[in-house]
């Protein structure tokens, strides 16, 4: 990586971040395309695919950012700080129209037992300690009596990249229910609404006030572990929650292309021939683990805003959630409000 990179579509509140993740390295900020240098050797660091390559200089090395997966106590919407980003260098985690680097990482690292016992720990501490991407929730809830089947339906963001780039047939929350009922009709079926649209901050989808037409129950601001410590599958489209379950033990039915599906772990209901044909390993659940929590995320402590291993990452968050109030201050209750209105 060069040592200098130029930053590209950045708002305010992420520059600071930009910086942190990219500490060892000047950081030039520039606010689109065009105004990049026209010389050789560029290296280009914007987030997700909002900017296609078309749109930057031929031969620059693009770095694609995103959150990572052990993310924070509270949403990214809600402009809370990141524990974790990824940096793709290839493509980026959920877009499976190309290979990424976690694709590349999980296809041909040799796992040495040393990093697969790493992997192991550190799922335990994380299931242990009932931690997932956001951390949110406060509200409560029971497993229904006598239901022998009960599948966890989670909800995502319909306008996301990760729904665009990694569907193929089913785009829709709707949509998703109706076929996880077409092909369940005995099970309970659980929909939980993405936090962002629950807080809010981001709309909700095509049909999904309509979600009781296909689900027993609609939920609410529940926190993530506590369900996924209850129920027994778990569908859905592109969702980390998919990921989350996996490390949990439950069965994962994917009808998009995320990127723990294809590797002989989960069910794939959803995988066109090109992808399968290139996530072409089978992987046990300690090597996702290891490619996707250690290997390929950075994390940067919020404490010394220095790099730190997902071991302390985990560490922070537990003492973050802790500490975090059960109620937004005033402050974040009016920001929350703005971005509403942004998001309408």
């Amino acid at each position: 990586m060069p040592s200098t990179i130029h930053a590209v579509g950045f708002s305010p509140w992420k520059k600071m971040h930009v910086r942190a993740y990219f500490q060892d390295r000047k950081i030039v900020f520039v606010s689109k395309p065009s105004r990049l240098p026209k010389k050789r050797g560029l290296c280009v660091a914007t987030w997700g695919v909002r900017i296609p390559d078309s749109f930057f200089p031929e031969r620059a090395e693009i770095i694609r950012l995103e959150d990572g997966f052990l993310r924070s106590v509270g949403l990214g919407a809600d402009l809370v700080r990141p524990l974790s980003w990824v940096r793709d260098s290839r493509g980026i985690y959920y877009d499976a129209t190309r290979p990424s680097d976690l694709e590349l990482i999980l296809r041909h690292t040799d796992f040495h037992e040393s990093m697969l016992a790493r992997a192991r720990q550190l799922a335990d501490r994380i299931i242990t300690a009932e931690l997932t991407k956001y951390n949110t929730g406060t509200g409560a809830w029971q497993r229904p009596k006598g239901q022998r089947r009960v599948i966890l339906v989670p909800g995502q963001v319909e306008s996301d990249a990760s729904i665009r780039c990694g569907a193929a047939g089913i785009r829709t929350n709707f949509g998703l229910l109706a076929e996880v009922r077409r092909r369940s009709p005995d099970a309970f079926i659980a929909y939980k609404p993405h936090p962002d649209v629950v807080a809010g901050l981001r709309a909700k989808g095509t049909g999904e006030g309509s979600a009781m037409e296909f689900c027993d129950e609609v939920l609410g601001d529940v926190p993530m572990a506590d369900l996924l410590a209850q129920i027994d599958e778990v569908h859905t489209l592109t969702s980390l929650t998919g990921f989350e379950a996996l490390m949990r033990g439950k069965k994962v039915v994917t009808h998009g292309m995320p990127f723990y599906a294809g590797w002989g772990l989960t069910e794939d209901a959803g995988m066109t021939r090109e992808v399968a044909a290139r996530r072409d390993r089978r992987l046990s659940l300690d090597e996702l683990v290891a490619g996707t929590l250690i290997l390929y995320p950075t994390y940067v402590s919020r404490e010394t805003g220095q790099f730190i291993t997902p071991e302390q990452a985990l560490d922070e968050l537990l003492t973050w959630r802790k500490n975090h109030p059960k109620a937004p201050p005033p402050w974040r209750q009016v920001l929350r409000f703005f971005l509403r209105r942004m998001a309408e």
